[in-house]
């Protein structure tokens, strides 16, 4: 029988410090079958038992490959997704037990900026539309005159002219689209974001350009970030600390210096090993972890360690416990019973 430890979880809720403490998140979807009487017949576990905090005006950035839960953690946060299982503080308020009017309201301190900007954004609603719509929403303004106001300053706040404000979304590049939906969600002005993938879909020259200004909106709006990616190059610059998903359950968490000089996990050493490195010379001695296999489903994750099918370093006993995430340094966990 597989055992599910899970004690030692990266916890924080007496710190006042700490903006988002996510405890033992689960998020599964449910198979059905049948065509008139639909029944479940399996859930498909994309987020399965997922602990870990983010400090006031810091960025954690989650990374892992496509299809392992990151998306979806973020959207459990926001309460996008109502999460199967366990709690998200914010602040004080536990998100996923909040009822919906108070949720409503908790909107105005959390959002998020989405992967593609260009089904992000609504084709028929001007950009000072878009980017006032929360404004209207929440009732910050009193008056149009107000309310045209505040969208002219939000775009000089993301490098957008403010008489950008009357064109449509078909008419801006992929990079100041993105800066719309950035302008957008700045608009309440909130406490968290949670940015998901927002320079994938950007060409390379407009990539350092969209960083440069999340980094200085942070600074002047005292912002929390989540930066979801899968460009590690990309998370090392950006974040404070970094967290390794896969396939539902994070692999390891520690400061973004800490992680790239010491990594501890095989899936996250595998992950730097794929990085390239400028240095030709560099790159032609350092080892590469190639691993075998295949990604399992989540729909029938392996028992035990999830990781243990592909793991160069697994033995009998990582097939039958699941192991704790526990800390093995000054902010450094790991999930692996061979560290």
């Amino acid at each position: 029988m597989t055992q599910q430890v899970r004690l030692n979880q990266p916890t924080a809720t007496k710190d006042g410090n700490i903006l988002i403490d996510v405890q033992h998140l689960k998020m599964y979807f449910p198979v059905t079958s049948g065509i008139i009487v639909q029944r479940k017949v399996a859930d498909i576990k994309a987020v399965d038992d997922v602990s870990f905090f983010i400090r006031r005006g810091e960025t954690l950035g989650l990374v892992g490959e496509s299809g392992c839960g990151k998306t979806t953690t973020g959207r459990c946060i926001l309460q996008l997704y109502r999460p199967t299982a366990g709690s998200v503080q914010f602040g004080e308020l536990d998100l996923c037990k909040a009822p919906g009017q108070l949720l409503r309201a908790m909107r105005r301190k959390m959002q998020i900026v989405f992967q593609d900007p260009y089904s992000s954004l609504n084709p028929r609603m001007t950009a000072g539309s878009i980017v006032g719509e929360p404004l209207l929403i929440h009732k910050l303004v009193h008056n149009n005159k107000e309310f045209r106001q505040q969208v002219a300053d939000l775009l000089q706040t993301v490098g957008l002219n403010p008489y950008m404000a009357d064109r449509y979304p078909h008419e801006f590049s992929g990079g100041q689209r993105q800066r719309i939906g950035i302008a957008r969600a700045l608009a309440v002005r909130p406490e968290f974001m949670v940015l998901d993938e927002p320079i994938s879909a950007l060409d390379v020259s407009i990539q350092a350009q969209v960083l440069n200004l999340l980094e200085d909106l942070q600074g002047q709006f005292n912002l929390t970030y989540l930066f979801i990616a899968h460009d590690l190059s990309v998370v090392r610059h950006i974040s404070d600390r970094v967290a390794v998903m896969y396939l539902g359950h994070i692999m390891e968490i520690a400061d973004r210096n800490e992680l790239y000089a010491n990594p501890l996990h095989p899936y996250t050493k595998a992950l730097l090993s794929a990085v390239p490195i400028p240095d030709p010379l560099v790159e032609a001695k350092r080892e590469r972890i190639i691993l075998r296999g295949d990604v399992p489903s989540p729909l029938r994750p392996p028992p035990g360690c999830v990781f243990h099918t592909r793991c160069p370093i697994a033995i009998d006993e990582c097939r039958a416990a699941v192991p704790e995430l526990r800390k093995v340094g000054t902010d450094h966990w790991v999930a692996c019973i061979r560290v």
